[in-house]
């Protein structure tokens, strides 16, 4: 892949009330974070936008809810095959604006196809009950669509996050309105082309962009809005859901993380190594669930830092169309200082930098794979989730102390483990205060798992059975 694949860069442009809107008053300047070139300019929505979305939605509502349900799987079923025949043109989008390597985002827009094929054939499966009763009479349990949905997905997984967004409530039959980041606007345009495509009605998804307190705002304040889903950073949530309190609206969180790894010195060392490396290299260090916080038990810490480093900091840092390049960079430049004010901290607080640490030079936002060594646990590092390529790595000797310090914090999204021992993989993976778990593995999504976090990393889920459920209501009707 080269950068020709930038001349493909679309016009930008919004989706409301079926048509696209590539102009208006105000614009964001969307950036290659490889590069620092402008690949376009993105309308933003204005009030009068965000009603005329909103009342799309309302129609949309009204219409997608009586869709049988095997149509509304037909139109996910075939928006899946798009986006599959699609690939090689989708992820270079998300790379060009993201930044994370080409190898990541065909997978990431392969996961959002799945994810739709998943949720086709889930819907068919939205079983209520029947009571018993006296004979003549009838007590039902069903479940129906909660109505049309607000979604605000972030820029790190620009393909998969808006396909998490859009999956689940089309499935259930609500309408959404959906508002990605303005960083990365053109893969989430990418998506919502393909359901369009696949013969998704025109008012049953309305994409827009904007100020983002804005927009939440001005959504969240409609009564036709009867739901909203959230990922991202705990402090917008806590801000989101006070604004769902005023109307009582139906919220699903998905908010930071700062995940703990416990590495046992029983753990096969060399895959533990390699698997934290490519688990931590991962679109660098930008995901919610990234492993961060590594307590290394005693027996073996020398060695796992020493392994460790080496192949963590060896990693090809480069532009993430070039076939060679193993970690791209960071999504804005915001993340570069972030990252070198964490590095500062930590080293003031009396860590070691033993790789990396600092930004490459040239252009483009790239940070070099950076491991901290002997972090105590008041530095900034250890306590504020660093979402970049920092691993910092601390002692512990049992396994109550790797307990107590991976559940102090008020995060629990993701936790992980590694060791060879079955009774211990039992014992830490019930004792990790965490939505997910883990064992040997950094894998953690999957189109029928439950995706969510616990504490203050949020509350409900998405993706799996819970993704569908979190989308419908629940009425009891009764006949005699």
């Amino acid at each position: 892949m080269t950068l020709d694949a930038q001349a493909a860069y679309p016009r930008l442009g919004m989706y409301i009330g079926g048509q696209w809107i590539t102009s208006a008053d105000r614009s964001h300047r969307v950036v290659n974070p490889a590069t620092g070139e402008t690949l376009g300019e993105l309308p933003l929505a204005s009030a009068a936008n965000l009603d005329e979305a909103l009342h799309g939605a309302e129609r949309g509502f009204r219409q997608w809810r009586a869709t049988p349900v095997a149509e509304r799987a037909l139109v996910l079923h075939e928006a899946a095959r798009l986006l599959r025949a699609r690939v090689d043109h989708i992820a270079a989008i998300a790379t060009l604006e993201e930044g994370k390597t080409i190898a990541e985002t065909r997978i990431e827009t392969m996961a959002c196809a799945g994810l739709f094929d998943f949720y086709a054939e889930e819907a068919k499966r939205t079983y209520g009950r029947v009571l018993v009763r006296p004979a003549g009479t009838r007590s039902l349990v069903v479940h129906e669509p909660v109505g049309p949905v607000a979604a605000f997905a972030p820029w790190n997984f620009p393909v998969h996050n808006p396909g998490r967004k859009l999956g689940a409530p089309i499935a259930a039959g609500c309408s959404v309105i959906l508002k990605p980041a303005e960083e990365t606007p053109a893969s989430a345009m990418a998506v919502v082309q393909a359901l369009i495509d696949a013969g998704c009605p025109t008012d049953v998804v309305q994409l827009v962009f904007g100020v983002p307190d804005e927009v939440s705002r001005h959504l969240l304040a409609s009564p036709i809005i009867r739901k909203v889903s959230f990922t991202g950073s705990t402090a917008v949530g806590k801000h989101l859901i006070r604004l769902a309190a005023d109307t009582v609206k139906r919220t699903t969180m998905e908010l930071g993380g700062h995940a703990p790894v416990v590495i046992f010195d029983d753990c096969d060392l060399e895959r533990t190594v390699e698997t934290l490396a490519i688990g931590k290299s991962r679109n660098a260090g930008q995901v919610c669930v990234s492993p961060t916080r590594f307590y290394v038990q005693d027996a073996i810490h020398d060695r796992f830092v020493a392994a460790f480093t080496q192949r963590y900091c060896g990693l090809k840092v480069g532009n993430g169309l070039h076939a060679d390049t193993q970690m791209g960079p960071l999504a804005n430049s915001r993340r570069i200082s972030a990252m070198a004010e964490i590095v500062g901290d930590a080293e003031v607080q009396g860590a070691r930098v033993l790789g990396g640490g600092a930004r490459n030079d040239g252009p483009g936002n790239f940070w070099q794979p950076t491991v901290l060594a002997d972090v105590p646990l008041t530095a900034r590092v250890m306590n504020d989730e660093p979402f970049g390529p920092i691993a910092a790595i601390a002692r512990f000797r049992t396994l109550d102390e790797a307990v107590d310090q991976a559940n102090r914090l008020p995060f629990g999204l993701a936790a992980f483990a590694f060791t060879e021992n079955a009774r211990q993989a039992n014992l830490i993976a019930d004792a990790l205060e965490s939505g997910m778990v883990g064992i040997n593995t950094t894998g953690l999504a999957a189109a029928d798992a439950p995706f969510g976090g616990v504490k203050q990393s949020g509350h409900g889920a998405e993706d799996g059975p819970e993704g569908l459920m979190a989308c419908l209501v629940t009425k009891t009707i009764h006949q005699v």
